[in-house]
């Protein structure tokens, strides 16, 4: 199986929820699964299985999550397939359920189960046939590029006014700001929040510029703890972190100054340590999920090493998925962004151009955390990457940030 977590957001830029989307087989290797076989273990719901697997809570902290369900998997027993709280479950399903008698008893068992429930796919030209099944739903998920917002904002207030409507497909910043002017959506879900603002020429606030020197002390070929430590100096939080980071790691050790703290850690950890707090940092007036996402990205493509047989570039592979949104966070087309860090070659070229061992890893992640799981499956056969390896690779990136958000 594989899975990948995406944020819905509200109009604030706040993350509201995350939807889960699994693929269990690959198509490509199983085409039995598109015919008859697709309906082998259809009442098992993939998306519960990543619950179970990492717990609700470290998932998503206290968000809600998105789970599809199929017209067929909608009728399982849901609770035994995952205990969690129903309220923090949004049963996802498409225009394949039917409005008959039997969906409807069933969305109704399923409402006073206290699950909420969503549908996707719909067209102003169903709207009407859905009516009643609308009448449960909690969540309409839209694609805004294929309706008139103000055409349904009308239709869902007067008609169904307890929908809250969530645009899909929101892939650039301007479209999210057009569809918060005109109103009717209160949930987005899309690409627009990883897409860089740059209007003009920006100077790099101070505080940005000294983690800035920060990054570029540490990526340095031979970098001297020294020098990190009298920069890490300057920032007082920074030096609260080191210290915990150290005392956490150490026992029964007196930390005389930064420097001892610098030179107990060692300057592969530091360099590490450095790479994920400052980027943590530098994403402070960001939405918390360009941090997220490059923490993941950094985890994922380090554990991705293995998978695609560049063991000895995981450290390379880190730091190009930790600068991945360098763009977003200093406000930069990605050229200019990495001017004002020092990267090796490597990573610059996959970043930059899409060349090289690492952008193979780089251009994965991307279709992955996307869910395009046709491109995915076609990889995955192209380099004969066993499936399982790269959906353990994903969770161990979900629980890594997890234990260090948490720290």
């Amino acid at each position: 199986m594989i899975a990948t977590l995406i944020p819905i957001f509200d109009d604030e830029m706040a993350v509201f929820g995350y939807s889960i989307f699994t693929q269990r087989d690959n198509f490509l290797l199983n085409p039995n699964l598109l015919g008859s076989g697709m309906l082998d273990g259809a009442g098992l719901i993939a998306g519960l299985d990543v619950i179970n697997s990492m717990g609700i809570d470290s998932l998503s902290d206290d968000k809600d999550i998105f789970v599809e369900v199929s017209n067929v998997s909608l009728f399982s027993d849901i609770k035994t397939q995952c205990d969690v709280d129903p309220s923090r479950l949004i049963l996802l399903f498409d225009t394949t359920v039917q409005q008959n008698t039997q969906y409807l008893n069933r969305l109704k068992e399923l409402k006073s189960m206290g699950y909420n429930l969503a549908m996707r796919k719909l067209s102003p030209s169903n709207f009407g046939h859905y009516s009643e099944i609308l009448r449960l739903v909690d969540y309409a998920l839209l694609d805004h590029t294929k309706l008139n917002i103000s055409s349904a904002r009308q239709f869902f207030e007067r008609m169904f006014p307890h929908i809250t409507l969530c645009a899909i497909n929101v892939n650039t910043q301007e479209d999210f700001e057009k569809l918060k002017e005109v109103g009717g959506y209160h949930l987005f879900e899309g690409e627009f929040f990883r897409m860089p603002q740059v209007s003009g020429e920006r100077e790099t606030a101070p505080l940005k510029a000294n983690y800035i020197q920060l990054l570029n002390v540490v990526n340095d070929a031979d970098f001297d703890l020294t020098d990190a430590a009298d920069v890490i100096s300057r920032d007082t939080a920074l030096v609260i972190e080191l210290l915990k980071m150290v005392n956490h790691m150490t026992v029964n050790s007196e930390i005389t100054s930064v420097r001892h703290a610098a030179a107990m850690l060692g300057q592969k950890e530091l360099k590490r340590w450095i790479n994920t707090a400052i980027t943590k940092k530098l994403c402070a007036d960001k939405p918390s999920e360009i941090t997220r996402l490059s923490l993941l990205r950094a985890r994922f493509a380090e554990m991705l090493a293995g998978v695609f047989d560049l063991s000895g570039l995981s450290s390379e592979l880190f730091l190009m998925g930790l600068f991945s949104v360098i763009d977003i966070i200093l406000d930069k087309p990605m050229d200019e962004a990495l001017k004002t860090i020092k990267v090796s070659r490597s990573i610059e070229n996959a970043l930059l151009k899409r060349t090289g061992d690492l952008a193979e890893v780089l251009n994965f992640m991307l279709e992955y955390e996307n869910a395009n799981w046709n491109e995915v499956d076609r990889q995955l056969v192209m380099k004969d990457i066993v499936m399982d390896d790269v959906y353990q690779a994903y969770l161990e990136s979900l629980r890594w940030y997890r234990e260090l958000v948490s720290a």
